[in-house]
């Protein structure tokens, strides 16, 4: 359904389009990335605790858990393109702060600023579904997923590659200026290149966070996508957290083999998020390559669980890396198919929101079974949590129109 008052465009210009949002996402996903890797450095550099250093990473989902949905309501009443433009910039010049921190403290508002204003993926995903016929949606957000993929690989390589942690904290400042650099790039581009997909309705009066929620947990579809969506980024980002340190201690594997595991991660979801999610939706449809991706996760967690050497630790990860892949861009078009051309951005907020909670979580209940129960039982845990997930999305199918038969 074409917004109103918006121009249906030719599939020229909806190439063009797609092009430019994939080049925004890229640029802005490889500024973020630039910094994933040097936060327990730079905490070290301040002599921050452990602690400390975690909550460096929480902060930012902090700030992006309140963004989300905040981005997400404003750009349906006053269009996506300004709020695109305003988030990229000002999390750009956020890098520019953290760079200048003069104190742990310091860095902390840097970093909750940050992760604020990048609380713009709904408004990216709302652009995104304005210009993609709902048929095409879920294959459409498999690219982009793909664009991320490839921002989250270049950005931390072109971070480690720029630190130079010997300096202290100004040895920092230059890959955060890097990513500052390529988060005012991204905001250039939209500004120059991205037309508006949907017209703002200032006179739709805003909504509390409070009355979406409810109406997203009273809805049939969406309320199950939320909490299948829990279920699988709480989990990843507990095995994320967890990772390094497991394989640590079952095989002795460094950051060099860490870091190798990772990048054939991304190399994964840059592939099923691209090019295998669209041609597995237009044949099964969205509701059932869910629950395969969810069925592959399950299978993955276990392979990981019970791994005896490297070889089926990799195996298993890629399992996992491949089956969540596939179940991210599902569920955010389910999300869009089922929610009303002027409540995207919010509904689509609600689930980023939705999403770093379970950032925030997964690595706190993770890293307590680690150190509580065993190395292995975040992994255990997580299949078991997949169980009822799969139930959820097998309900999803029964609440779809005509059962959501496969996209032609």
């Amino acid at each position: 359904m074409t917004p109103p008052g918006a121009s249906v465009p030719s599939e020229k210009q909806d190439l063009r389009a797609l092009i430019i949002l994939l080049s925004v996402v890229f640029l802005n996903i490889a500024g973020f990335g630039v910094v994933i890797p040097l936060l327990p450095f730079f905490g070290k550099a301040f002599d921050a605790p452990a602690w400390q250093i975690a909550l460096l990473f929480s902060m930012f989902s902090f700030g992006q858990f309140l963004g989300e949905p905040f981005w997400g309501r404003l750009s349906d009443r006053v269009g996506r393109r300004p709020v695109l433009i305003v988030t990229i910039a000002v999390s750009a010049l956020a890098y520019v702060a953290l760079a200048f921190s003069p104190n742990i403290l310091f860095a902390f508002v840097a970093r909750f600023a940050g992760g604020f204003f990048a609380g713009n993926i709904s408004t990216l995903q709302g652009c995104m579904a304005d210009i993609t016929p709902p048929e095409k949606r879920a294959g459409r957000m498999g690219v982009m997923g793909s664009a991320f993929s490839m921002g989250f690989m270049t950005g931390p390589a072109l971070g480690g590659l720029l630190a130079q942690p010997s300096l202290g904290p100004i040895g920092f400042q230059l890959p955060l200026f890097a990513a500052a650099a390529l988060g005012l790039a991204s905001a250039a581009g939209v500004f120059f290149f991205v037309r508006e997909t949907r017209p703002g309705t200032p006179d739709v009066r805003p909504r509390g966070r409070q009355v979406a929620l409810r109406e997203a947990f009273a809805h049939p579809v969406i309320a199950r996508i939320l909490i299948i969506s829990f279920v699988i980024v709480s989990g990843f980002a507990g095995i994320e957290a967890t990772y390094g340190l497991w394989t640590a201690a079952k095989f002795g594997w460094g950051p060099r083999e860490i870091g190798l595991a990772f990048m054939v991660i991304g190399v994964i979801g840059a592939f099923s998020q691209g090019i295998a999610t669209g041609w597995l939706v237009a044949r099964f449809g969205e509701p059932r390559v869910l629950i395969a991706g969810l069925c592959l996760m399950f299978v993955g967690m276990l392979v990981q669980f019970t791994s005896m050497v490297p070889a089926q630790a990799v195996l298993g990860l890629a399992i996992v890396g491949f089956g969540q892949s596939i179940c991210f861009p599902n569920l955010v078009g389910l999300i869009s198919k089922s929610t009303p051309p002027d409540r995207q951005g919010e509904m689509l907020g609600l689930n980023m929101s939705n999403n770093a909670l379970a950032r925030i979580g997964g690595p706190i209940y993770a890293g307590q079974l680690f150190s509580l129960v065993s190395p292995g039982a975040p992994f255990a845990l997580t299949a078991i949590l997949i169980v009822p997930a799969v139930i959820l999305a097998l309900q999803v199918i029964k609440r779809l129109p005509h059962g959501q038969p496969p996209a032609s």
